[in-house]
């Protein structure tokens, strides 16, 4: 069947539901696809006239068209069928019955899931739907649970971006006419103006650059409505950009006086934590006797960089001093030279023997002992002579020390405890 204007119209007028009727009548048009615009053109003209089950297999056949055409990566329907897709859904859907409704939202979303039309195009067609939906008060949900503006976008357009919905919607319309117009234009001016073309009697001639005049002046019509749409767009995108100018120039005024008040502020508390830290390291750490006074005061001069070093305790000796236990009237000047002298022969080991030769013990009874115990007890230190002359002589010249007593009882006129002393001193002997 030869394309017109007639068979375009019989055909779409006897579609039908079934999957057979949409796929033979896609096939056919998609055949004729160098007639895509106007084709479509008589589509949306049938959809209009037709009632609601008819304009449902209306959409089905535009979809099976357009996702065909993907397919094959032909972009003669996709382009022709943008413009009016989103108004066309749109009467399809609000004179439809609630059940044509989702059917025709299932076809929507699967547009949206394969990515069949451009974003703003799917967008149009979505918000197109949701409007129909609020003008109804209903507000009633997709298939998906939600909107199809919100499924698309995730959330809901904010409403200083609603407008520019509308606006660049209205941008890809007469973008798509615009470049089918120019399409048309320089096919028919390159075939006029080809050097190699048949010529053609005047008469044809004239006809075919009146076309050609007449597809220019359509060419020229839709660059100016595409022209005044982007102009619309970049003028509310201006308004947008000059708010949130506006908004950023206060935003920075904000931001300067709260970082001005947070340094104020900071330093006002650092004078007081200041005063709190002088007043516990000063008077009131004086006042106080109490461990967390103290306390206080030693964290307070730590953070400060006190380093001053504590009092040592004093300590008391463990062992009390030792009386004198030698009785009134015994010869200490005398005693207290001779232990010196002792003491200066033990450093000198060599000379020992010489030293006892020279400086005899004195012959009084019981004064060695008893000038030994007036003394102070020293401890011997590492290396001292604990075990060495001093020792061997006090042992070997024991008998001589006591030999003053044998003559009788040399115990008598000492006091008690002294003479007890003695007797553990001698072994017992009296």
């Amino acid at each position: 069947m030869a394309y017109t204007d007639d068979s375009v119209r019989a055909k779409l007028s006897a579609l039908n539901e079934t999957q057979e009727s949409i796929v033979t009548t896609a096939q056919w048009v998609m055949f004729h696809r160098r007639h895509a615009d106007h084709t479509v053109q008589l589509w949306f003209q049938r959809l209009k006239d037709s009632g609601s089950n008819k304009r449902l297999n209306l959409i089905y056949l535009a979809n099976d068209i357009v996702q065909q055409s993907r397919a094959r990566r032909k972009e003669d329907f996709p382009t022709a069928f943008s413009p009016i897709i989103a108004e066309a859904t749109a009467i399809a859907y609000k004179g439809a019955n609630h059940e044509v409704q989702q059917k025709l939202r299932r076809v929507v979303e699967v547009w949206r899931q394969r990515s069949i039309f451009e974003a703003p195009i799917q967008t149009a067609v979505e918000t197109r739907i949701n409007d129909v939906d609020k003008s109804k008060g209903g507000g009633k949900l997709s298939s998906t649970g939600g909107s199809f503006l919100s499924a698309s976008t995730g959330q809901t357009a904010p409403a200083e971006i609603q407008p520019l919905i509308g606006l660049q919607s209205s941008v890809t319309k007469k973008t798509s006419l615009l470049k089918g117009a120019i399409k048309a234009a320089d096919t028919d001016y390159d075939t006029l103006t080809d050097p190699n073309a048949p010529e053609t009697s005047a008469p044809r001639q004239s006809a075919q650059l009146g076309g050609l005049l007449k597809s220019l002046a359509q060419a020229e019509l839709a660059v100016t409505e595409s022209i005044n749409a982007r102009s619309l767009l970049i003028e509310g995108l201006e308004k947008i950009l000059e708010t949130n100018q506006k908004a950023v120039e206060e935003e920075k005024k904000q931001h300067g006086q709260l970082k001005e008040r947070k340094a104020a502020i900071e330093l006002k508390k650092q004078k007081i934590e200041d005063e709190l830290l002088r007043e516990m390291t000063g008077d009131g750490g004086k006042e106080s006797g109490t461990t967390s006074s103290v306390d206080g005061a030693a964290e307070s001069s730590l953070d400060t960089g006190a380093s001053a070093d504590p009092e040592r305790p004093k300590v008391e000796p463990l062992s009390p001093e030792i009386e004198a236990l030698t009785p009134t009237g015994s010869p200490l000047p005398e005693a207290a030279n001779h232990v010196e002298e002792v003491r200066l022969n033990t450093s000198q080991p060599e000379h020992a023997d010489q030293s006892i030769a020279s400086h005899p013990p004195m012959p009084i009874p019981g004064f060695d002992l008893l000038s030994s115990l007036s003394l102070p007890q020293v401890r011997p230190t590492s290396g001292s002579p604990v075990n060495g002359l001093n020792t061997k002589r006090r042992k070997l010249n024991q008998d001589e020390e006591f030999a003053g007593f044998a003559g009788g009882n040399a115990m008598e006129g000492l006091d008690d405890d002294v003479a007890e002393l003695l007797r553990q001193e001698s072994g017992g002997y009296e």
